[in-house]
């Protein structure tokens, strides 16, 4: 830990638009809320499934809501995350899924994404990150967000945390008393063009049923970063839309139905930044195939939920879900330094990476999940227990086909199930000590052509909190959790694709490329084991009446046993210009550790607020000392905005800054440190219609947020990766939603 106090030197500072993170949602947002109340606390059950106020959860729980969503104009999921402390994202500009990082830990489910209770859990293999999800982030209602396996119960593999996203819902449109409503709504931004239009209504057929729907349209041209270059391929038209019916068929029961459909068609992939017709043209412009990718994302659930405040022995939600992506994809260009254009000829047929204009490939990832879970409580004397059980199950299907090149061999087909059951005590003591403790079992197999493997574990978790004096919480935590190994890791076999180029090595599959890689049946699960010290501060009427503050202050250490890594090694072939490892292989590193300190604070007055956000953090292969290369290191934020004109104007900033993570492995370019100032307006201008703006990068400063990789044999770069992780530079954006209803 003292490496991570030492490195103060860059921070993250940013004034937002409201009261993220810790779950504090503006009265001034709300029409209907009394002028005397000025915050409410956000209800999440992200990290004990059972319902609490982020301030009282006993773990580092953050949540964003529909207000903080509307003010902040997102483009794409990652913008919805600025606040959230411990949290990051490594996206493609050329590619509009996200990939989640909580705590350094991303890829192959370490972070559990989940939405309207369904397992995210896409996958393909590039040069980028190994896992990611499509949403609009205009679908979003709410975003609750657990750091760390505290929240082990929700499931397996979710060792770096859990990110649950529910999407709108008609008590999202439909103001109190009224049986119909909609919002129409739509937005425009600069740095080239871009814009969205969007459609949400709802009808209370009757008192026990609701029907719910809405469709989003957003389009972007190519954006330029900082520095005014134009990043290839960043635009992008995005289609979206979802469906909702609820019934009631009993007093206390709801069954949802409910079905998300997202397609977005963008190329991925980048030109050579140079002359195209030399012989053999330097790394430095050398681009990489362009495909036109067709993406359609599908996303289907039906819950049944029962709750009664007098039933005590009932109060359950049970889930069946099932989750596709379909990524098809068409080379439109390749890099071959040759004239044609990447048209193939008889002289000139291309080959497994180049390839031919024309050639198809495509991936595919199926999931089919539920969950079941119930909470029983009952009072002894002076403690109030809550007893938490349930089982989950989720089976992946993996599929991949390339007509040309190699990708099968990247994301192979297979088939992994996951199953799991958990029991947690919740224990309040009068109104000081709080106990959480939990265990859970996880079972995986993973299945393809002539190779299997399975395992299991009992994971526990134990959290102790008291209260001395009102508004004060300290408490403790110890929680692990198990990720078994993903198709991909466990499977992928073959040679790399040489491009043309010299095949170094025959590999044991009689293939020849670039280098071998190995699978590895043997794959031992990945165990986190995260200790956790903090407080939680909440207090009312400070300064004044009707004043709030809200804090939350943890420092965690994760230990992980087997961490599954990547590795190249011997035997080698040294060349003029390179040294080529054979094989690269999926391997366990014995033990990796990642420690740090999150703050999150909020100070609301009513007429002003301001707050801060902060994570510090440190990460590294213990046997090594060698740093892992998903470690953000540094950022805080600080909140800070007016609310003007009786609370119908609220303007605010937001300036971040944020340190570039240095401590990698041989062949990674470090992210840059960077500093960004946003500004933000909100104003509602009638009861019905609202209107929002915003300047995004305010100085137009480039940045790359996160480190990129080098080529897998030699330490090249990936300039696919290099050239499109830089931000956008300076963005207007303005926006207004029109509200219709009826009583």
């Amino acid at each position: 830990m003292n490496g991570i106090l030492r490195a103060t030197r860059a921070s993250t500072l940013a004034i937002s638009v409201a009261a993220t993170g810790i779950g504090l949602t503006t009265a001034a947002s709300a029409q209907t809320a009394p002028a005397t109340t000025i915050t409410l606390d956000a209800i999440t059950v992200v990290s004990s499934k059972t319902e609490e106020k982020v301030v009282d959860a006993l773990a580092p729980v953050s949540v964003v809501g529909q207000e903080d969503i509307k003010r902040q104009q997102p483009t794409r999921m990652s913008d919805l995350f600025y606040n959230i402390p411990g949290v990051w994202m490594q996206d493609r500009g050329d590619d509009p899924s996200t990939s989640i990082n909580i705590r350094g830990l991303q890829d192959f489910g370490r972070v559990a994404v989940i939405v309207d209770g369904a397992r995210q859990n896409y996958q393909r293999t590039g040069h980028n990150s190994n896992g990611s999800f499509h949403l609009d982030p205009e679908l979003v209602g709410s975003l609750d967000v657990a750091r760390g396996p505290t929240a082990n119960i929700y499931g397996s593999g979710a060792i770096g945390g859990v990110a649950s996203f529910t999407t709108k819902d008609i008590n999202d449109v439909l103001r109190p008393g009224e049986k119909w409503g909609a919002d129409i709504g739509g937005g425009i931004g600069s740095n080239k063009l871009q814009g969205y239009s969007s459609a949400f209504g709802g009808v209370r057929v009757n008192p026990n049923v609701d029907v719910f729907g809405g469709a989003v349209y957003r389009s972007q041209q190519n954006y330029k970063d900082g520095d005014g270059t134009e990043i290839a391929n960043t635009w992008n038209n995005i289609s979206s839309g979802l469906f909702k019916l609820t019934a009631r068929p009993a007093d206390g029961h709801e069954v949802k139905f409910g079905t998300v459909m997202q397609k977005n068609l963008h190329n991925v992939g980048q030109y050579n930044r140079g002359a195209t017709t030399t012989a053999a043209p330097p790394a430095a412009i050398a681009g990489s195939s362009v495909y036109a990718t067709d993406v359609t994302n599908y996303n289907t659930s039906l819950g049944w939920k029962y709750s009664k405040p007098d039933d005590k022995l009932f109060d359950w939600d049970a889930k069946v879900y099932w989750n596709r992506t379909d990524n098809d994809q068409t080379k439109i260009y390749n890099n071959r330094i040759t004239t044609g254009g990447g048209t193939c000829t008889l002289g000139n047929p291309g080959n497994n990476i180049s390839g031919c204009v024309g050639d198809p490939r495509s991936y595919r990832l199926d999931t089919l999940g539920f969950d079941i879970h119930n909470t029983s409580r009952f009072d002894v004397g002076n403690w109030h227990n809550a007893l938490t059980y349930g089982i989950d199950a989720f089976q992946d299907e993996v599929s991949a086909t390339d007509a040309r090149g190699n990708s099968e061999i990247t994301t192979p087909g297979g088939k992994r199930t996951v199953s799991g059951g958990f029991l947690q005590w919740k224990a309040n003591y009068s109104n000081w000590l709080e106990i959480v403790s939990a265990a859970r079992y996880d079972h995986y197999e993973l299945k393809s052509a002539g190779v299997s493997s399975s395992g299991s574990r009992l994971s526990p978790k134990i959290t102790i909190g008291v209260t001395p004096v009102p508004g004060v919480t300290p408490y403790v935590s110890y929680a692990e959790g198990y990720r078994s190994p993903s198709v991909t890791e466990t499977l992928i076999s073959g040679a790399h694709a040489t491009g043309g180029g010299p095949a170094f090595f025959v590999c044991a599959d009689g293939t020849t490329g670039l280098f071998c890689f190995l699978p590895n049946p043997n794959l031992r699960p990945e165990v986190g084991k995260n200790k956790e010290v903090g407080i939680n501060l909440k207090f009312d009427s400070v300064f004044a009446k009707g004043d709030s503050f809200r804090g939350k202050l943890n420092g965690f250490q994760n230990d992980i046993d087997d961490y599954i890594n990547p590795v190249s090694f011997t035997p080698t072939l040294v060349f003029p210009f390179g040294t080529y490892n054979r094989d690269y292989q999926y391997q366990n590193i014995p033990h990796a550790r990642i420690r740090g300190v999150e703050a999150e604070m909020m100070y609301d007055a009513g007429g002003w607020f301001i707050g801060f956000s902060g994570t510090v953090q440190e990460g590294e292969n213990t046997q090594t000392g060698v740093g892992l290369a998903t470690i953000q290191p540094r950022r805080m934020t600080t909140t800070a905005g007016v609310r003007l004109l009786d609370r119908k104007l609220v303007l605010s900033a937001q300036w971040s800054s944020v340190a570039s993570n240095t401590d990698l492995p041989a062949g990674y370019i470090p992210s840059t440190s960077y500093e960004l100032v946003n500004l933000y307006a909100s104003y509602q201008a009638t009861k019905d219609v609202s209107m929002n703006f915003s300047i995004d990068n305010l100085f137009n400063k480039y940045y790359r947020p996160y480190a990129i990789p080098g080529g897998s044999a030699d330490g090249t770069t990936q300039n696919d990766v290099l050239w499109t992780s830089p931000g956008p530079g300076i963005t207007f954006k303005g926006g207004i939603k029109v509200h219709f209803g009826s009583t």
